[in-house]
């Protein structure tokens, strides 16, 4: 018994707001306010509100865009003071520190960010129907922290001039804020590529910087709560 409780003790490992108490367990050390998907809190200690995101919480077009997009994230808004756990289906949990830089993360995988993060819903409209989820991505940038999730271990991808690099959609997490992907099809691939209903579908990275892959097509539903 004292073994099993020394191996999985909370620890303070003094990282700052965001860290991880596991690779699978987001602690948080609120002192104000953040935003987290809805659902994720397993526990938390000290005196907290959770409230979800209002209709009208981040304004009028960010309510259109997820009526459009179908958009399945919904957000809760914790306030307090203390520590707070975060998971989201036992997935691998990373954090990002921005300083002035920006990220587009699909919307199923943002986990949790810090209040005073710009974002915004950004439609892929050219592939509405073709696809069985991953329809939106958020793009998040400023300064601040913010923690998304995977399946299993990612990989990120360098995008260079010149080379691009394809993915499958329902494999892809997140990509540099700049990136604007493209869809792509290849009927020759229809066989080969991925296991969906869409898997002749991919998504066209140019430029420079980065993408994030996980070793898992997920398929994603539609919140109609």
């Amino acid at each position: 018994m004292d073994q099993f409780i020394s191996e999985t003790k909370q620890e303070d490992k003094g990282e700052g707001l965001f860290e991880l108490e596991t690779p699978r367990i987001l602690e948080i050390n609120l002192e104000d306010q953040v935003w987290a998907k809805m659902g994720s809190m397993i526990s938390y200690l000290g005196d907290m509100k959770f409230k979800r995101e209002g209709l009208l919480e981040h304004g009028i077009g960010k309510v259109f865009k997820k009526a459009l997009s179908g958009e399945g994230t919904s957000l809760m808004k914790v306030t307090g003071k203390g520590k707070l756990y975060l998971a989201d289906q036992g997935k691998t949990i990373k954090i990002l520190q921005l300083r002035g830089e920006a990220i587009s993360i699909n919307g199923n995988d943002l986990l949790a960010f810090e209040k005073q993060l710009n974002w915004d819903i950004k439609l892929m409209r050219r592939v509405a129907g073709l696809l069985s989820g991953g329809l939106f991505n958020i793009k998040m940038e400023g300064t601040g922290m913010v923690a998304f999730t995977t399946h299993h271990e990612p990989l990120t991808l360098a995008v260079e001039p010149g080379k691009p690099v394809y993915t499958d959609p329902n494999a892809t997490v997140a990509w540099s804020g700049h990136l604007q992907p493209e869809f792509v099809t290849d009927v020759s691939l229809k066989t080969f590529f991925g296991r969906g209903s869409g898997e002749s579908i991919q998504m066209k990275f140019e430029g420079n910087g980065f993408v994030v892959v996980q070793p898992f097509e997920e398929i994603y539903t539609t919140d109609k709560s």
